[in-house]
């Protein structure tokens, strides 16, 4: 099952140069990297990261990440996938930037579409 992670630009910078990386302040703040199924994923753009710009998204096959990976509530009681290591870089199946339309809402790459 394919798994995704939203990142800001200088994340994704830390995240290429370091070859792994903390997350966001909100995943270093709970204590793991947040991650959202492609049903998930329009919501999570839209209430964490609502008109921002300069995103990229990150997929990652969820059997790939191993044990490290949980699947716990969340919002709305739906089980997210909670990554208990640091993000690997290595592993990445695809990366592609998360641009805005015209009315501020995340253009999301074809299959996810």
């Amino acid at each position: 099952m394919l798994i995704y992670k939203i990142l800001r630009a200088g994340e994704w910078a830390e995240l290429q140069a370091a070859g792994s990386s903390a997350g966001a302040p909100v995943d270093v703040a709970d204590g793991y990297i947040h991650f959202s199924t492609a049903a998930q994923l329009r919501g999570t753009a839209a209430k964490h990261f609502a008109g921002e710009a300069g995103l990229m998204l990150l997929c990652y096959e969820a059997e790939d990440l191993g044990p490290a990976l949980r699947w716990e509530e969340a919002r709305g009681g739906a089980l997210f996938p909670h990554l208990y290591a640091p993000l690997p870089l290595a592993g990445l199946v695809w990366s592609a930037p998360l641009p805005l339309d015209r009315a501020g809402t995340h253009v999301f790459p074809g299959d996810l579409a």
